[in-house]
Order: C-alpha cells, then sequence, then structure tokens
C-alpha cells in the first residue's frame, strides 16, 4: 500500500489522510467486526451494536476467532471489541494489509480501544458521513537471525522485547545501531517499543511516553545494572541488532506478548520499521492527551467517569 522511499527501502511514503467513504465505488462502508471469543462484554457488545453498523454500513464478516483472513481484502473499516490486545492481535491478523481499524472498549484500560459502546453510538453516524480521519502509526518488524539465516519474522504494534528466562540472571545485550556498536547492557531484559507501545511494557520499565504520531522507537532496559543505562529515544529510520552474549535455554524474543524464538548463543535479534503502517480511525473528540489524563489519571487523579 505503501510505497518506498529510495533512500531506506523499508520507510514508507508519507500518506495524506483519507477523510471520507466510499471507497472502490461503493455507496456505504464495507466494515468487518473482529472481537474475542467467549468473553460476555463483547458477546453482548455485538448484539447490541450490529444492527446499528448494518443500518449505515455492509458488514463482510464477523469474526470472533481471529481467524478471517484479509489477503488481498479491500474493506473499509475494521470493527474491534475488546481491549487492546484485540486490537493488537488484528494488527498480526491483518498483516501487511492493514485496513483502518476503530476500536470499542469492551475491558478495563484501553488505550487504542477507546471508545465504549455508548461513545460508538454517539460517532458512529459521523464517521458514515466521513466526519473522522484516518492516522498512521509506525509499527516494526523483528526478526530472530542464526547463522545468516532468518529464522522467522514478526510484524509488531507495541514492541519487541528479549526476556531472559530461568534460571533468572542479568544479562549482557550487545547493541548495534545500523551496524555499529552502540553499548552493552548488563540488564534484566531490554524492549524496543514503538511510540503505541510506549504506553505499555516500556511504561512499566520506565521508559518515555511518546505521541504516536513520532516515527521514532525507544529502547528501555529492564532493571538495568547501573544507572547510567538510561531509555533512549531514535529515529525510526535506525536498524537495531542486538546480540546476548550467554542466554539461557529459555532466553526468547518476544514481539506483542507472543514468542518469536529462543535465542541461542550467536544469534542476532533485528528490529527495524516495518513497511506496514497501523492505521486508526480518530473521530472528533478524542487526542492522547486526554488519554492519557483519563486513563493513567495523568495529573494525580483519574477524571470521575461519566
Amino acid at each position: 500500500m505503501n510505497s518506498s522511499n529510495p533512500t531506506n527501502p523499508h520507510a514508507p511514503t508519507p500518506q495524506p489522510l483519507e477523510t471520507a467513504w466510499p471507497r472502490a465505488g461503493r455507496e456505504r462502508p464495507q466494515v468487518v467486526i473482529l472481537g474475542v471469543p467467549g468473553r460476555e462484554q463483547v458477546s453482548e457488545a455485538l448484539e447490541r451494536l450490529q444492527p446499528v453498523i448494518a443500518a449505515r454500513a455492509d458488514i463482510a464478516a464477523i469474526d470472533l476467532e481471529f481467524r478471517y483472513d484479509f489477503s488481498d481484502q479491500d474493506h473499509d473499516l475494521v470493527i474491534v471489541l475488546g481491549g487492546d490486545g484485540s486490537i493488537l492481535q488484528a494488527a498480526r491478523q491483518m498483516g501487511q494489509n492493514q485496513i483502518p481499524v476503530l476500536g470499542i472498549n469492551c475491558g478495563r484500560l484501553g488505550f487504542l480501544a477507546a471508545l465504549s459502546p455508548d461513545q460508538f453510538l454517539d460517532v458512529w453516524p459521523e464517521v458514515c458521513c466521513g466526519d473522522f480521519s484516518i492516522v498512521n502509526h509506525l509499527m516494526l518488524r523483528a526478526s530472530l537471525i542464526r547463522d545468516g539465516q532468518e529464522l522467522d519474522t514478526h510484524l509488531g504494534l507495541n514492541e519487541a522485547a528479549i526476556l531472559g528466562g530461568p534460571p533468572y540472571q542479568i544479562m549482557g545485550i550487545d547493541m548495534y545501531v545500523d551496524g555499529l556498536l552502540a553499548t552493552t547492557y548488563r540488564c534484566d531484559g531490554l524492549i524496543i517499543s514503538t511510540p503505541v507501545g510506549s504506553t505499555a511494557h516500556n511504561l512499566s520499565a520506565g521508559g518515555p511516553i511518546l505521541h504516536k504520531s513520532l516515527d521514532a522507537f525507544v529502547i528501555s532496559p529492564i532493571s538495568p545494572h547501573t544507572l547510567t543505562y538510561r531509555p533512549v529515544v531514535d529515529s525510526a529510520e535506525r536498524v537495531f541488532e542486538l546480540t546476548v552474549a550467554n542466554p539461557n535455554d529459555s532466553t526468547s524474543v518476544v514481539v506483542d506478548g507472543r514468542v518469536l524464538g529462543t535465542i541461542q548463543a550467536g544469534d542476532r535479534v533485528q528490529v527495524r520499521r516495518a513497511k506496514a503502517s497501523f492505521k486508526m480511525l480518530k473521530v472528533p473528540g478524542q487526542n492522547d492527551y486526554r488519554t492519557l489524563r483519563e486513563k493513567l489519571g495523568w495529573g494525580g487523579t483519574a477524571l470521575p467517569k461519566k
């Protein structure tokens, strides 16, 4: 969907915001509804919202198993019922064919799935009339390389992390940036996070919150051995490679909570910008600072719920 930058083949060319339906000559938007299987709140929200969605859009599929094949599909919108974990799963499921997402929070926190079912009912008519914008968010591509061969690769929206396993001990992790040694971390693990993922594991590890529109990664050591190891924010155009000198049998690279593979001595973990961008529908009244205030109690106390 995005053309390559000649100076960096993995950097997508900035795209203009899409601001109105329909696409492909359709009179109404065509949507896919995704949701977590077996969750009561999701089933209740689907029963309540499906007729409202169908009144203004054509529902191409309802998938409560995260099995729908998005390859070569040209849908207008993916509506995700659940929490942020469901949106991460949806992004992974879409792969290189990222379709704009509107998240409805049926869980607890919900940074990405920011709309409640009641809020969705209020904004859905406006969305169908084109009162929205589509914002592109940085994704990463993490690969495990052994003996010069790429064993596996995952697309990530939040982060890629090297995590130690039993017997638990401090690891030595060498980090190379664009082929040059940057530093050797002595720590329990290391996180390379996107701006979207900066409020997830990165935040718990003491890393900074990045505005979701930034083209940057944040590198955060987990429980570093000395205080001189601080989180670093760097350009998303960089290529990061990580090696672990003495990994345990269960030392792993994990992408958005899923194990990409276990790390052996001599392996390299490469993290770089993905060609695909995660597309999120932004509707009137939503902004990042409001989300921080309401979800994190930013400023001291959480705002009372209406």
